[in-house]
């Protein structure tokens, strides 16, 4: 099976101490090599005004995890985990390996268009092949 990427994001309530929010993180973590997966990076946010409310706070707490796995059903009982924790107040989960496919394939798309095209200098057009004007 193929290794997906996956970025989360979660928002925790802006009054939570530090050690809480080092629990939400332990039990991700352990949940994440429970089912063979790994964390490339964490980021803590800090403390940032949300869109609107949620859950009848107006800021929270935001820490950024990219996941790397082969189950895809670990991303389901990280959700089921986080939405459990009474600190944890939303929540998102974005695949990312699809968009990275997506843009490899433009990328090569480009290259190749790119290569068709003739190269242009001022007024004058190049003949590749000889590089001289045509």
């Amino acid at each position: 099976m193929e290794e997906r990427y996956y970025d989360l994001v979660f928002i925790v309530r802006p009054a939570t101490p530090e050690e809480e929010i080092k629990k939400v993180l332990a039990v991700v973590e352990h949940t994440v090599a429970e089912k063979g997966g790994k964390i490339e990076k964490t980021e803590h946010w800090g403390t940032r005004k949300l869109a609107y409310r949620v859950a009848k706070h107006r800021e929270g707490i935001y820490v950024h995890q990219e996941i790397r796995t082969t189950h895809g059903e670990l991303i389901a009982e990280l959700e089921r985990r986080l939405r459990v924790q009474d600190n944890v107040i939303k929540y998102q989960t974005v695949r990312l390996d699809e968009d990275l496919k997506r843009q490899k394939k433009l990328s090569l798309k480009r290259e190749k268009r790119a290569a068709r095209r003739p190269r242009r200098f001022g007024s004058r057009i190049l003949n590749r092949k000889k590089l001289t004007p045509a």
